[in-house]
């Protein structure tokens, strides 16, 4: 499969996951059934979806990627100007560690320090794209990766989430993945990425004890304490994604709407998912109905994939800094009012049955 249909993959999968999932976000499972009932499409507005934060910052680290090369102080630089900005857009909804860090970036604090001691999920989001960008250079990956999670979390435990999902990504990508990989592959894989701490070295023994038996992404959810829905703890978000990734390694809706069924933080674990589901499968793997279902503006899909496009360009210009894609940013204010409106009619319908 061509790089570039697999790097437009990540964007894309990441905007479909996540705008998907944003409807049922924060639902408990059995709710989450009994509400989105049948064929899981977009559904946020009038049988549209529209991007969140996870989509976001993604667009941000890629946009620096383009704007950097391979030059970490630029990168680191210009990610801190993005977050900062992006919360002054007002944003429908921001992490706790997320705001917390931003303020600090605000009151002069470096980038380096800015992150506060959090395992959320919320770096995760980001980091399949840094994995694709640098698939054959894993030195420069790690380090990406660290400083676009230490910017926001500083727990150790949220760079190791991080950097899983960046090095698995790498790895489709590097070894042209074409058909699903041994789980003895898989293991190894994720113990590169930590072979020291024992509560993720306890998870991979669980995700792989889990393939080998042949559970469902249910079971596996429910093996892992998250019956009632995958929580925003990155040590239950990633598992989860590389799991369904993994289990539905050849079908990218089957792998999103198992996520979705499992309930709890659909969003983001759906972005996460669809950006390792359009790594593996390409763009064109990317149900068209959900795709194009997509309402949004300025950050909408013609923009990522634009930014793949030129990511793709700078990767085979051995990482050759080039101008971030121009578009009309000062809609995204007017665009975030009416985002919020949308979000706050969804929460005022959750007030109704059904319970």
């Amino acid at each position: 499969m061509k790089q570039k249909c697999r790097i437009k993959g990540i964007l894309l999968g990441t905007a479909v996951g996540d705008s998907v999932g944003l409807p049922a976000e924060g639902i408990a499972r059995k709710r989450n059934q009994r509400m989105f009932k049948g064929k899981w499409h977009q559904r946020l507005f009038f049988g549209y979806g529209m991007i969140s934060d996870d989509t976001e910052h993604s667009i941000f680290v890629a946009q620096c990627l383009l704007a950097c090369g391979d030059d970490e102080q630029i990168f680191l630089k210009r990610l801190a100007w993005c977050l900062k900005w992006w919360l002054v857009s007002l944003p429908a909804g921001v992490g706790l560690a997320t705001l917390k860090s931003i303020i600090r970036l605000w009151l002069g604090v470096s980038p380096l320090k800015s992150g506060v001691y959090s395992a959320g999920n919320g770096v995760a989001m980001r980091s399949s794209i840094i994995g694709g960008y640098f698939a054959d250079n894993i030195v420069k990956l790690d380090d990406f990766v660290t400083l676009s999670t230490r910017i926001t979390h500083s727990d150790p435990r949220a760079l190791i989430g991080a950097r899983s999902i960046a090095h698995i990504t790498a790895w489709i990508i590097r070894e042209d993945l074409q058909e699903c990989p041994d789980i003895d592959e898989l293991e190894i894989m994720l113990r590169l990425v930590e072979d020291t701490e024992t509560e993720w070295l306890n998870l991979v023994n669980k995700i792989i004890y889990s393939l080998k038996q042949g559970l469902s992404v249910i079971e596996f959810a429910e093996s892992i304490g998250q019956k009632k829905g995958i929580s925003g703890y990155i040590y239950h978000t990633v598992p989860m994604a590389i799991y369904a990734w993994y289990q539905h390694f050849d079908n990218f809706q089957e792998a999103l709407e198992a996520v979705f069924n499992c309930g709890g933080d659909t969003d983001t674990t759906g972005a996460i998912t669809g950006a390792l589901c359009g790594a593996t499968l390409g763009e064109s793997a990317i149900p068209q109905s959900w795709r194009q279902k997509i309402l949004e503006y300025p950050r909408n899909i013609k923009l990522l994939e634009k930014i793949g496009d030129k990511l793709t360009e700078n990767i085979n210009n051995n990482y050759q800094k080039s101008s971030p894609v121009n578009y009309h940013w000062w809609w995204i204010l007017p665009r975030n009012l009416l985002f919020l409106i949308i979000v706050l009619t969804h929460g005022f319908r959750r007030l109704l049955p059904p319970f």
